[in-house]
C-alpha cells in the first residue's frame, strides 16, 4: 500500500476533531492530502489542525445541521488548497430513548446531524467535484442503519437513511466521476461510548455480542475509509461496508458452541 496515495490530493472531513474523524484526517495526512476539518469543538479541532505540524491543515467551527456552515467549510478546502477531491461525512451525534419517550428535539437533531448534514456535505461538494471531473464520498452510516437497536430509533433511522441515500447520490454522479460509498461501524472505542465503562458489566456483555469480541479501533475503520476513498477503489461505489467484527453477520441467535462445550477459547 503506498504511503503516498493522496498526494496533491485535498479532503475535507466533519466531525475531525477525535474519533474516527480524526483517524481518517491523520491518516490522509500523512498519505499526503491537504486536510480542512470541520467540528463543534473548536478547541480540540484548532489544536488537532495544528498537532499534524505543517501548513496542509486547517481547521473550521462547523455545526453540520446548518447548510451554511457545510458550505463555509468545502469553501475553505477550495480558497486555501484549490480544489476538493474527497469529502468524509462523519460527524453525528447518539440518541437513546423508547419511541414513546423519545423527545421530539432530540429526533430532530439526530437526524440532522447524522442524515441532513450527508446531504448538505454532498450538495456543497459534488459542484466542485464535478467540475473537476470526479472526486470520492465516504459517510459514516453505522452497523445500526442495516438493522435495529433498543432505545435507539433515531439513530437507526438517520443511519439507514444514510446508507440508501449513498446508493441514490452513486448512481446520480457516478458519470461525472464521483465515488459514493459508506462505512458501516460497529461498536468503536470513541468518545461516542466514553460512557460504556461508566455502567458495570456492560462492556464485556457488549463486546460478547461481537463474534470477533472487541471494540474496534478508530485506526481500524480509518483504514477503510482511506481504501474507499482512494483510487484502489476505483470501480467501487454505492457500496456501505460493514466494518463491526461480525456483528451484522450475526442473527442474534445463541452461540450453541458455548452450549456445546465447543466454542473457541481465546
Amino acid at each position: 500500500m503506498s504511503r503516498t496515495r493522496f498526494t496533491g490530493k485535498v479532503a475535507v472531513v466533519t466531525g475531525g476533531a477525535s474519533g474516527i474523524g480524526a483517524a481518517v484526517a491523520r491518516l490522509f495526512h500523512d498519505e499526503g492530502a491537504s486536510v480542512v476539518i470541520g467540528d463543534l469543538d473548536e478547541a480540540g479541532g484548532a489544536a488537532f489542525a495544528d498537532s499534524l505540524g505543517n501548513a496542509r491543515a486547517a481547521f473550521l467551527k462547523t455545526d453540520v445541521s446548518d447548510y451554511d456552515q457545510v458550505k463555509a467549510l468545502v469553501d475553505l478546502a477550495v480558497s486555501k488548497f484549490g480544489r476538493l477531491d474527497i469529502l468524509f461525512n462523519n460527524a453525528g451525534v447518539g440518541s437513546f430513548s423508547r419511541i414513546a419517550d423519545l423527545p421530539v428535539e432530540d429526533w430532530k437533531r439526530t437526524i440532522a446531524v447524522n442524515l441532513d448534514a450527508v446531504f448538505y456535505g454532498c450538495k456543497a461538494a459534488i459542484p466542485v467535484m464535478r467540475a473537476q471531473g470526479g472526486g470520492a464520498i465516504v459517510s459514516t452510516a453505522s452497523a445500526s442503519g442495516m438493522a435495529g437497536d433498543f432505545g435507539f430509533g433515531a439513530y437507526n433511522a438517520a443511519k439507514a437513511g444514510v446508507i440508501n441515500f449513498t446508493r441514490t447520490a452513486a448512481i446520480d454522479h457516478a458519470r461525472h466521476g464521483i465515488r459514493v460509498n459508506a462505512v458501516c461501524p460497529g461498536p468503536v472505542d470513541t468518545p461516542i461510548l466514553s460512557g460504556v465503562d461508566a455502567v458495570p458489566g456492560l462492556r464485556p456483555v457488549w463486546e460478547d455480542c461481537v463474534p470477533m469480541g472487541r471494540f474496534a479501533q478508530a485506526e481500524e475503520i480509518a483504514a477503510v475509509v482511506a481504501f474507499l476513498a482512494s483510487d484502489e477503489a476505483s470501480y467501487l461505489t454505492g457500496v456501505s461496508i460493514p466494518v463491526d467484527g461480525g456483528l451484522t453477520a450475526h442473527t442474534g441467535q445463541p452461540n450453541l458452541h458455548r452450549w456445546m462445550g465447543d466454542e473457541v477459547e481465546g
